[in-house]
């Protein structure tokens, strides 16, 4: 199957590390041109040396801060001069704190929703202009509380979901310049993030953090956490031309850990 990526542009939001850099390595491997962004330079400039020694696609990388509507522009406008053009946008963020409702201040709410939600829309807006010269793709990153609230994460829960209806509403704004927009939901993929949780999980519980992992991974029908790259693969497939009909859904690469229809 011909994904028909080479020589297409990608900007991905926070992909120094983690689920972003492995969506970002496929696309590479893809040979498409990709703009990867972090708060961290030094790791920025290790990471697209990484990647450029794939040497298919070509690889820039700009610094920002996605809470900063001067950083958000400064990234956008840094791919326009680089590449020339925009094809897709895949939007990150790292994960909120953990914590309970009563655990939680004003600042923390307030903080999440900025990087969160906040950040997607603003991105979102800054890359438009550009993906609608030739239509594209949007890819947002979620949670799978999109679909089974988590424990502990009551900022995850809320905004995640606002992401969906982002999504579902501009599925429909959209369409008409052939710009398809789709939400995909990482369950538990193995990444610093997750054992960060599993590390507060088993704090809370007061056992040793294996506990903790062995009991995730028995409710998990595939009894195992997924990797970057599966997750990525899945990325890629939606962000391809083998996606041309599916625009304002929602994918969990899950395992199967969601039991909601």
């Amino acid at each position: 199957m011909d994904l028909n990526l080479s020589g297409k542009t990608a900007l991905v939001i926070a992909s120094s590390q983690g689920l972003g850099f492995a969506i970002a390595e496929q696309l590479v491997r893809e040979g498409t041109n990709v703009m990867i962004s972090g708060r961290d330079e030094e790791k920025l400039i290790n990471k697209a040396a990484e990647l450029e020694s794939i040497g298919i696609g070509k690889i820039a990388f700009q610094k920002a801060d996605i809470t900063k509507t001067e950083d958000i522009k400064r990234l956008v406008s840094k791919t326009i001069e680089v590449f020339g053009n925009l094809h897709l946008l895949i939007n990150n963020a790292g994960g909120p704190p953990a914590g309970s409702f009563e655990d939680l201040t004003d600042d923390d709410w307030q903080t999440s929703f900025e990087l969160n939600l906040l950040s997607y829309v603003r991105i979102i807006r800054e890359a438009l202009p550009y993906l609608k010269q030739q239509g594209g793709k949007i890819l947002n990153i979620a949670s799978s509380s999109i679909k089974e609230p988590i424990p502990g994460l009551i900022l995850s829960n809320t905004f995640r979901t606002g992401i969906v209806g982002l999504s579902k509403t501009l599925a429909s704004e959209l369409a008409s310049h052939n710009i398809l927009i789709n939400t995909i939901a990482p369950g538990r993929i193995a990444t610093d993030r997750v054992r960060h949780l599993d590390q507060f999980n088993a704090n809370k519980q007061g056992v040793d953090l294996e506990t903790v992992e062995s009991t995730m991974k028995a409710a998990i029908p595939l009894k195992r956490y997924g990797t970057p790259e599966e997750f990525a693969n899945v990325a890629v497939f939606l962000l391809s031309d083998a996606n041309t009909y599916m625009t304002g859904s929602s994918f969990l690469v899950d395992g199967g850990m969601i039991k909601a229809i």
